[in-house]
């Protein structure tokens, strides 16, 4: 019966096929039907992988209501079902009554909810496995854990995704902060060959390599913590621009390129931006973003394509135009003056300091983003003997010491090329500091910031502290009585420091 129903539906498929050729119309090929049918086969396992573009960015464990737990299995169906949120396993497959339970009791009982969206714990191999006791992970167990539906980073306990939460809240960081765009399809495959996930940050779009958030495992390194630095430095060169323009800035350490393509996209004409990097990855990176973002290349490779063929914006004209090249800090710093000069390099920032004030333009604004927090925060006190000359105990007021340590470092630079500083900003929070400043020329504007260089008095019972005036006994200096009614040497000499 079967073989005759095949036969009888043949029949009817040539006989569809043979009033169509009466009629005039176009009959395909066997190589087209067979061409259709592939690409109706791709089509439909291509919806079947991937979602929606919010589902494919949000795991399947945060959801907004029970029942999208419960959607993720049919739970109406006949038969036993496994947990979507558990392996094989840890949860064998059971009937819909009992996984309809272990799903409200087990992972929606504990979750952490974020403006509307409860993430539910989690007890898939998403992390690697925790070490057993003899040290191998092959002997380990999966660790049950949250995905946050910010930055999408797996943590263990529920307490500690409420503190992760709260860092999101306070530095103004939403779901949308961290979402793909959309509206700009990304074609081309990444420099290094991988795929590439889109980041929007201010307008500005970039693309980040898939292991982007470790140094050592990527040249394109993008930290989306430091977005409130980026902030902080735009803001410094808006309110130069707005004192005299064009200016000739530069982003002396581009990475993907995001501080240099944000001055160039917002302030437009009154900024000449130049984005360097010492690595070929990351100016091909950079040069890709450029793109992105409708930003001509100068003296680039190729000219910039938009999405219709034409240049860049809705009347044919780019938005702005970004010098990119390839060339260590400190050569483009020797080469060319500046009006803002941007130094945010991995660690300290002592070995550029000298380059950069010395052809820094009078008037001019040099910020430094030094992101060695360990031994500015007084973890390791040889390293800032090493690096900065000051000697550092751990104080409660550690982060003022470490902003006073890079504007003294900055300080001595600047007097070495006969220039002074005034501080405009200084900033120590927890992964890096910044210290913004203004360049004053003249050897008696150096002189007068050399001056501000003092040690500092701290005693280590009360923490009281005071600058050491020259010819001063250290014990006298101090206000408290320390060192009078306990025992042993109670005051030390921080610095010197601004």
């Amino acid at each position: 019966m079967a073989e005759l129903k095949e036969v009888d539906t043949t029949q009817l498929h040539q006989e569809d096929v043979d009033k169509k050729r009466c009629d005039g119309g176009d009959v395909p090929s066997a190589g087209d039907q067979a061409a259709d049918k592939a690409a109706e086969n791709e089509a439909a396992a291509d919806n079947d992988t991937k979602p929606s573009t919010t589902t494919a960015e949000r795991h399947v464990s945060i959801q907004t209501k029970l029942e999208g737990l419960e959607v993720l299995v049919d739970l109406n169906g006949a038969g036993r079902k496994s947990c979507p949120l558990c392996p094989e396993e840890k949860f064998k497959a059971c009937y819909s009554h009992k996984l309809r339970r272990h799903l409200q009791n087990l992972h929606w009982k504990v979750y952490v909810e974020f403006e509307g969206q409860r993430m539910c714990i989690c007890h898939l191999p998403c992390r690697n496995l925790k070490p057993g006791l003899s040290g191998d992970q092959t002997s380990g167990r999966h660790v049950a854990h949250y995905h946050c539906v910010v930055c999408s980073v797996t943590i263990a306990r529920k307490t500690d995704m409420v503190s992760h939460l709260k860092r999101h809240v306070n530095k103004g960081e939403t779901e949308a902060s961290y979402s793909s765009s959309s509206e700009i399809p990304f074609e081309e495959p990444a420099p290094s060959g991988q795929a590439c996930e889109i980041m929007k940050e201010l307008d500005t779009n970039v693309q980040l390599l898939p292991n982007q958030t470790g140094f050592q495992k990527s040249d394109t390194y993008f930290n989306r913590k430091m977005k409130s630095n980026r902030q902080l430095v735009f803001c410094s060169l808006a309110v130069l621009a707005e004192e005299r323009n064009p200016l000739e800035c530069l982003d002396a350490f581009g990475g993907t390129g995001i501080t240099g393509l944000q001055w160039a996209k917002h302030l437009r004409s009154a900024v000449k931006v130049t984005i360097t990097d010492i690595n070929e990855t990351c100016v091909k990176m950079i040069r890709e973003n450029c793109e992105l973002n409708r930003i001509r290349v100068d003296g680039g490779s190729r000219g910039l394509r938009a999405a219709d063929g034409g240049l860049s914006d809705v009347d044919g004209t780019p938005v702005a135009t970004v010098e990119v090249a390839k060339m260590d800090a400190n050569v483009i710093l020797h080469l060319r003056p500046f009006d803002y000069i941007h130094l945010d390099p991995f660690g300290a920032t002592v070995n550029y300091l000298d380059a950069a004030f010395r052809n820094v333009r009078n008037l001019g604004i040099v910020s430094v983003t030094s992101t060695d927090t360990s031994s500015l925060y007084a973890k390791y006190p040889n390293v800032t003997l090493r690096h900065y000359g000051c000697s550092i105990v751990r104080t409660e007021y550690y982060r003022e010491l470490a902003a006073r340590m890079v504007v003294t470092a900055v300080a001595r630079a600047a007097a070495r090329t006969n220039k002074g500083i005034e501080v405009l900003l200084a900033v120590a929070l927890e992964h890096f500091v910044l210290v913004v400043v203004r360049v004053l020329r003249g050897p008696t504007q150096a002189d007068e910031s050399t001056k501000k260089l003092q040690k500092l008095v701290h005693c280590q019972w009360c923490e009281e502290r005071v600058f050491l005036k020259h010819s001063i006994m250290v014990d006298d200096t101090l206000p408290c009585n320390c060192h009078g009614s306990l025992p042993g040497k109670t005051a030390v000499e921080l610095g010197p420091m601004w």
